[in-house]
């Protein structure tokens, strides 16, 4: 009985030290920048590595360095080369996949820029990025090796750095979420605009919980990227701007989708600013926007939906949030109804556990809602209406709640 007991202690003891290993054992204070091209058609992936970059210091987690809080439609996994160990992993979403479900990915074959951001290792890794389908399947795998040492990986952030402005300054700046709002289809001279836009997109976001009760774990800076145009490009009207990352409506031939594909560009122009969480903002008046998880969120800012329009893309940026709503003459079959979504926010019901079911029968209007993540039927939501469904309503739902408290716990404790 001793001899199990013993055996049982160091199992956890292993398990542990494996969860809460040394971030100097592995990585200095630095960011691996990784340059990937995606490529494809609606049947098709193909990954490519494009080039490595290193920056100054690293602004990421420094904790839990081998767990994700969010599932995502991929994932970026560092194992020591030695050792295989685990040392680093993180989530993302991706444009090309929302593009690989429209019509003219069944035609043709197009290619997209990701970029991620890793800490800088020591010593030599192996690096792994996968993508998953919608049924939580991975579809495509690509294992490279990364010599710290190589003299082929670009220093950037060193000198010519973006100017930024530090708007708010976290409680504990070595262990806090860092946002950084970028400027885009703002001149040099609207620079001036650009930073009050920041500040009002930032108090917006600080008016809902569970932000506002946490607002001391948030590191801000707005980081003045200049465009020789105002606004961003309307393809369906025929207009292309020349600015900073060319970000343009009509995304996917949706007259609302406001992206944009130059993710090498807008990484640049952060290089060496305080950044991990990116919020573009665009000089326009015209509603539009987007948020991919652990990519950018990008919004419009100077019409009467802005202030909730940013909210809820960050929650899609940010948290991994699904959209509540569904339209029945535009459904989108984007989760099988036989497979638990991984967002935190919808259910299928076919594996709730460990969502919002502890809330059901104690708080007030919180149950198992039919319609969302763009279906009317087969996918429940927590509420009646929430932040993640539409811009009337001013909060968001104690089921995103939760998911973004836990978020932000997972990154600040």
């Amino acid at each position: 009985m001793k001899k199990t007991l013993l055996t049982a202690a160091f199992a956890v003891l292993c398990c542990i030290s494996s969860t809460a290993q040394d971030f100097s054992q592995y990585f200095q204070d630095k960011t691996l920048r990784i340059d990937y091209i995606f490529s494809g058609t609606h049947n098709t992936q193909h990954i490519a590595l494009d080039q490595l970059c290193v920056e100054p210091r690293w602004y990421g987690k420094r904790k839990r360095l081998a767990e994700v809080p969010v599932e995502g439609n991929g994932q970026i996994t560092v194992r020591d080369h030695k050792t295989q160990r685990i040392i680093y992993r993180n989530s993302f979403s991706t444009l090309f996949q929302e593009w690989q479900e429209e019509p003219e990915a069944l035609t043709t074959e197009r290619s997209f820029e990701n970029v991620f951001l890793v800490p800088m290792p020591k010593d030599t890794v192996d690096i792994t990025l996968d993508l998953r389908n919608n049924r939580r399947e991975i579809t495509s795998k690509l294992t490279h090796q990364v010599v710290p040492t190589d003299i082929l990986i670009r220093q950037i952030g060193y000198r010519d750095v973006t100017p930024f402005e530090t708007i708010q300054q976290a409680k504990d700046t070595n262990n806090c979420i860092h946002l950084a709002y970028l400027a885009e289809g703002y001149r040099p001279e609207e620079m001036g605009t650009f930073i009050q836009d920041v500040k009002m997109a930032m108090e917006a976001l600080f008016a809902h919980e569970p932000f506002k009760g946490m607002r001391d774990r948030f590191n801000i800076v707005a980081v003045k990227s200049p465009s020789k145009d105002s606004g961003a490009s309307e393809p369906g009207k025929g207009i292309w701007k020349n600015t900073a990352l060319h970000s343009h409506w009509d995304t996917n031939y949706s007259e609302r989708y406001l992206t944009t594909s130059n993710l090498k560009d807008m990484h640049d122009l952060l290089a060496g600013t305080p950044y991990e969480h990116i919020l573009v903002l665009v000089n326009s008046e015209r509603y539009g926007g987007g948020g991919i998880l652990n990519s950018y969120l990008l919004s419009t800012i100077h019409n009467k939906w802005s202030k909730p329009v940013v909210v809820h893309e960050f929650g899609h940026s940010f948290a991994g949030l699904a959209d509540e709503y569904a339209y029945e003459n535009e459904e989108v079959n984007m989760y099988p109804l036989d497979v638990e979504p991984w967002e935190k926010n919808i259910t299928t019901k076919v594996n709730f556990k460990g969502k919002w079911e502890e809330m059901i029968g104690k708080k007030p209007g919180v149950g198992l809602v039919e319609g969302g993540g763009y279906k009317m039927k087969g996918v429940y939501r927590a509420c009646n209406d929430c932040r993640m469904r539409t811009n009337e309503i001013p909060e968001f739902c104690p089921a995103c709640q939760k998911a973004l408290r836990d978020l932000i716990n997972f990154y600040t404790e």
